[in-house]
């Protein structure tokens, strides 16, 4: 299990160096191409297989203990270890990272986006990886924060060289958002480091260690130093501008791993770092961390709902984006409830977000491909989309992607929001209870508001947006319009079945049977807010 967890990090490195590197010569295929999308695949399924198996071979009966734990010395001077280990808090995240890792290769061997060399592309996709995977698993706060950094070099370039309209700029923003949230949180760690004398985040997170040595003032401009570098990344309002952008210029891998597990990494920070080892900063800034995820819910939502209207030429990339925003902000809040039902709510989001939002985005990105544009006005005139009709299989899993992202029972989106909802009515103790009843409230709004938003998207792209005027009767003598003959759409092609059916089962597994996962975060989760005990 040990070297199990340390290949997982070492894996996609490796990958990403070989990647580089002209392929041997019976490995060629058709062509340079396509060895190298071939190797992709190959990397990132074998690193699937690992993470599958560090699950198989995990403790069940023990999932707050930290399992398959490497601790070795890197910089003695300063304390920093190579300190990995995975519990029920961490492992779902780094199975989910690896199976969306997968399939975005796996799309891309079938789909390459357009841009320059693919040997570029997959070494930035396998580095990619391998950051995210090590955010996941290390337990050292300098070693989180270089894994938080590691990842950004390859979206910016995945943004950059093979993203849409406007890529440049949203790349631009991208970096320097995330990079300057990040410099003010490598302050916040550093102090902590600085006057806990360690970086060790197990040590840090028991109530009877270094932490003691943390007063309230410490933890409260370390919290507010911290926060500032994980609310940019998970994207919290107002702090997300950056989010639209560049998920509207990203390829469709790009989007689908930028949504599914680079937002994650913001929210983890928050229950890893946040809540364990500064509780009493945590404790301050909760009602306003709650106010501003509440705030982000309805503005999210309200985004959407302008986004969608006829007439306002949304595109439907940026729609999936802010709700990001809003989905986010579920997570939030119920991170800001200090509760163990709100903290486990905020982590199975997590988890549910990244399955479903990474279908809305395979999707999308398909749609384009199909029909040359994401306009919604353009996808639901009289020659649009109208895909029940055209793509009734394309149109049903559309359809189902949405149905999910609102949040109906029965599918994964559901248990978070609920649950997230229901550390809000009763928050911990010493949290004002009138004020996160009045989030609460709020985010029930906003569950409304996006039911609403998401029906009308799939009534206007899988129904059409001009049904009722191609209803309405002729006048007498009135001559027949004449249209031209809508272009074809084709319905979902085996790659895409195969890239996008286990994201769907596992929307259906995750909300028919929660307590599979719940039943892994739910001991770390109490421990972890019990101070280690």
């Amino acid at each position: 299990m040990q070297l199990l967890l340390a290949a997982l990090l070492v894996l996609p490195l490796l990958g990403a160096a070989a990647a580089l590197l002209p392929a041997p010569p019976g490995l060629r295929g058709r062509n340079p191409d396509q060895a190298v999308l071939r190797h992709g695949v190959t990397v990132t399924g074998v690193v699937l297989a690992a993470s599958i198996a560090l699950a198989v071979g995990f403790d069940h009966g023990h999932p707050a203990r930290m399992q398959a734990t490497t601790d070795i010395s890197w910089i003695p001077a300063l304390d920093i270890r190579i300190h990995l280990g995975v519990d029920g808090i961490s492992l779902p995240l780094v199975v989910l990272t690896a199976l969306l890792t997968f399939l975005c290769a796996l799309y891309s061997y079938f789909h390459m986006p357009k841009g320059p060399s693919p040997k570029a592309f997959v070494a930035l996709l396998l580095t990619l990886e391998a950051g995210t995977l090590a955010a996941f698993a290390v337990l050292d706060l300098m070693l989180f924060f270089l894994a938080f950094e590691m990842v950004l070099i390859p979206m910016y370039f995945l943004i950059a060289r093979w993203g849409g309209a406007g890529k440049q700029s949203a790349a631009w923003k991208f970096i320097l958002y995330t990079l300057l949230g990040s410099v003010v949180m490598l302050l916040g760690l550093l102090l902590i480091g600085l006057k806990s004398g360690t970086f060790d985040m197990v040590a840090l997170a028991t109530d009877n260690g270094p932490k003691a040595q943390l007063s309230h003032t410490v933890q409260l401009l370390a919290l507010l130093a911290i926060g500032i570098g994980l609310a940019v990344k998970s994207p919290m309002w107002p702090l997300h501008s950056w989010l639209p952008d560049a998920h509207t210029a990203a390829p469709t891998v790009g989007s689908v791993l930028l949504a599914g597990v680079l937002l994650k990494m913001g929210t983890y920070g928050f229950v890893r770092i946040a809540l364990p080892i500064t509780p009493e900063g945590m404790h301050t800034f909760a009602p306003y961390l709650a106010a501003l995820a509440a705030i982000g819910i309805i503005y999210g939502s309200l985004a959407c709902l302008a986004l969608v209207r006829q007439g306002a030429k949304g595109d439907l990339k940026r729609l999936i984006a802010y709700s990001s925003v809003g989905h986010m902000g579920f997570v939030l809040l119920g991170i800001a409830s200090m509760t163990p039902t709100g903290v486990n709510g905020a982590l199975f989001a997590n988890i549910a977000h990244g399955l479903i939002t990474g279908l809305l985005f395979f999707m999308v990105g398909a749609l384009k491909d199909r029909t040359g544009s994401t306009d919604l006005d353009a996808l639901a005139g009289s020659t649009g989309a109208t895909l029940y009709g055209r793509a009734p299989r394309f149109g049903g899993l559309l359809a189902f992607g949405a149905v999910a992202s609102l949040g109906i029972p029965g599918l994964a989106g559901f248990w978070g929001e609920m649950l997230a909802m229901f550390g809000a009515f009763r928050p911990a103790a010493g949290l004002s209870r009138p004020a996160f009843l009045t989030f609460m409230v709020l985010a029930g709004l906003g569950t409304l508001l996006t039911a609403a938003y998401l029906l009308l998207v799939v009534r206007r792209v899988c129904m059409g947006g001009h049904l009722a005027a191609q209803a309405a009767p002729l006048g007498a003598g009135e001559p027949a319009p004449t249209e031209a003959p809508a272009p074809v759409i084709p319905d979902i092609a085996r790659h895409e079945y195969a890239a996008w059916t286990p994201l769907a089962v596992l929307t259906v597994l995750a909300g028919l049977w929660p307590a599979a996962l719940l039943g892994l975060t739910n001991p770390a989760v109490q421990q972890l807010l019990g101070g280690g005990k």
